[in-house]
């Protein structure tokens, strides 16, 4: 049977320590990507813990994000789904490859103008949106394929107008208009 040399020893060695030295960087490296992808994440979307039933609470306090930008949780059609409250949309505006998955069919075709110039989308009517303490019934909407990349739903002004805003700051408070 032959033996190793001490020198054999010492290179089997030396070889597992630098195998150890690259598995605990890549460990290090991968922690570190894990604990600022929640930071950024926290940034993008200050709000998406929010965890309001709906029509428990009148109001809804909403922090802005680092673009600047109002992000909320809510629903379709009782699927969660990420509001970005956009006062220049007319009406909800959804990415078209949601449609299916949210229960919404993809009705006439229309052309509208975004801040992308024109596209053509499709209308359809959503039974039930809500956001928060908020509930809206048969809310006209389009089917935006040019959304695709992104699953974000822009809330517009035919749902936004039913509510009243109070801006501070970073903040947004939502309540319901009296009837």
């Amino acid at each position: 049977m032959p033996t190793d040399t001490p020198e054999q020893e010492e290179g089997a060695t030396r070889h597992m320590g630098r195998g150890m030295a690259w598995l605990a960087a890549l460990s290090l490296l991968g922690l570190l990507w894990l604990f600022f992808a929640g930071i950024e994440e926290r940034r993008d979307n200050p709000n998406r813990k929010l965890g309001i039933a709906p029509g428990g609470q009148s109001e809804l306090v909403l922090k802005r994000n680092r673009a600047g930008h109002y992000l909320a949780p809510g629903a379709i059609n009782g699927q969660p789904v990420t509001f970005m409250l956009d006062t220049g949309a007319t009406q909800v505006a959804l990415p078209a490859k949601l449609g299916a998955s949210l229960g919404l069919p993809a009705g006439p075709a229309i052309r509208i103008s975004t801040a992308n110039g024109y596209v053509e989308a499709r209308m359809t009517v959503i039974d039930e949106l809500s956001l928060g303490p908020f509930v809206a019934r048969q809310v006209q909407a389009s089917l935006n394929p040019g959304m695709d990349h992104d699953d974000t739903i822009l809330l517009g002004m035919n749902v936004l107008k039913r509510l009243e805003f109070t801006q501070s700051g970073d903040t947004l408070i939502l309540r319901a208009l009296p009837p």
